[in-house]
């Protein structure tokens, strides 16, 4: 019986009441740790990096478009980091990858606070900053999809959505996270010792809340769905799994996800990353008001995605994604003239919209590709389709639209970049089927049929 004739249910293997919110706590606490340190870059980048790291140039864009190259860095380690860690998480578990990446991003953003600037050590400075870089966007790639999938298979079908989309709300309360951290230290300290040294101690923090996620993760188990996917992989020697299979055998997936990633990395960046560029280069705009406004809309992020995310198991993934696609597009038309306002309630209300229609896109992501890809390969193929886009879309957006800022002088170029990328990821979500209510157990029933493997019928 294929996935669409078969009828889904909540039988099987959802853990009940606090089971399921203990791996949802689980991996969201680790969420906000990779996300707290992957984010304190960007912020950093925007307000320290260009000055601190590179030579002085008489532009301030020249140090902010250095900057975000060894941030797009990050972007191009993601993939490589979503095939190692995809292949280790479909073959050893989700819980043994989760816990090894929030240690290696940990380290590395550790050692970020303590490297010497351009002034002590020259071009040594950037040097040691992209080979860090690349290391934490390497532990990131893989830790987008453990933490997603982990909640997504405890999930029970009818609200998968809604339960998989908590991590994905964790992803703001870490960019929360160091915001704040930022923001105390701007605001407390002078600018020349919030550049010297007042930006370290964020990055530093890291250190204490590495070991509270890691501690976390060691408390939850593995689903059984996965358990029995493995136990088939290592019965059926004909059976395979990892990235090379889903490659394979689901390549039409893979470029679905990526479709599906466009806009919204696309999106999320220009939100939070270069709106700061542009109220900072255009209008001088206070970096302490600037953080704050980022603060009150991540807030508000945080608290709308798992409410997307009921909304998606209530009338179905496709038109929740679809809506974010379209209204997304129209978001630099008039956020851009409400920057210009430098209204401070104006510019809040317009960066928190714009995380509005963003959380459209994000809350459904972790369930889609959950569903699009069967257990023995579904690590695999929902890192390698989220992290291939970033290098094309989340790495460049800030740096395309500060190129374009400085040579047009206008957000127009970046306006219909945005209107082509919500084109595109249109495009992706109409070619998917609707999943809503599917069982996963389904999904890998199909996966057997095409195999040939009658073992795999649900038990």
């Amino acid at each position: 019986m294929s996935v669409e004739q078969r009828p889904a249910n909540d039988a099987g293997h959802a853990p009940k009441g606090s089971g399921l919110k203990k791996i949802v706590a689980a991996s969201m606490v680790g969420t906000v740790v990779e996300w707290y340190e992957f984010f304190l870059y960007a912020t950093a980048a925007t307000l320290v990096f260009g000055k601190y790291f590179f030579p002085a140039t008489g532009n301030d864009l020249d140090g902010i478009i250095q900057a975000f190259l060894t941030y797009a860095v990050g972007f191009i380690a993601r993939p490589l980091g979503g095939i190692v860690f995809g292949q280790i998480g479909d073959k050893l578990g989700r819980k043994p990858t989760l816990q090894l990446t929030i240690i290696i991003i940990g380290v590395s953003t550790f050692l970020m606070g303590c490297l010497p600037g351009f002034a002590d050590i020259g071009y040594l400075a950037p040097a040691l900053l992209v080979v860090l870089r690349f290391i934490q966007g390497f532990a990131l790639g893989g830790e987008w999809g453990g933490a997603v999938l982990l909640v997504a298979e405890h999930s029970p079908n009818k609200t998968r959505a809604f339960w998989s989309s908590w991590p994905q709300a964790a992803v703001p309360v870490g960019n929360l996270l160091a915001t704040l951290v930022l923001y105390i230290m701007s605001t407390t300290l002078s600018s020349e010792a919030f550049l010297g040294w007042g930006w370290r101690v964020a990055f530093w923090l890291s250190a204490v809340i590495v070991f509270v996620g890691y501690y976390i993760r060691t408390n939850v188990s593995e689903s059984p769905i996965f358990l029995e996917a493995k136990e088939l992989v290592e019965k059926e020697q004909a059976v395979s799994y990892g990235v090379f299979e889903v490659l394979r055998k689901y390549p039409k997936g893979i470029f679905q996800a990526m479709g599906l990633r466009f806009a919204e990395n696309i999106m999320y960046y220009l939100v939070v990353s270069f709106a700061i560029v542009y109220l900072k280069s255009v209008h001088k705009y206070d970096t302490s008001s600037l953080l704050l406004a980022l603060l009150i809309a991540h807030v508000i992020h945080f608290a709308i995605i798992p409410q997307y995310g009921r909304l998606a198991d209530r009338i179905g993934r496709k038109p929740v994604y679809l809506a974010g696609t379209i209204l997304g597009a129209t978001w630099p038309f008039f956020a851009f003239p409400m920057f210009d306002t430098r209204n401070a309630v104006v510019i809040v209300l317009a960066v928190t919209i714009g995380l509005m229609m963003h959380g459209l896109m994000y809350a459904g992501q972790p369930a889609i590709m959950a569903e699009m890809f069967p257990t023995r390969m579904r690590y695999s193929g929902a890192s390698l389709g989220s992290q291939v886009t970033s290098i094309f879309a989340g790495s460049l957006a800030p740096l395309l639209a500060t190129q374009w800022l400085k040579d047009a002088g206008s957000w127009v170029p970046t306006a219909i970049y945005l209107v082509v990328a919500c084109a595109i990821t249109a495009v992706a979500v109409l070619s998917l089927k609707e999943t809503k209510g599917v069982a996963l157990e389904d999904v890998d029933q199909e996966d057997a049929a095409r195999e040939g493997l009658l073992t795999a019928a649900r038990r």
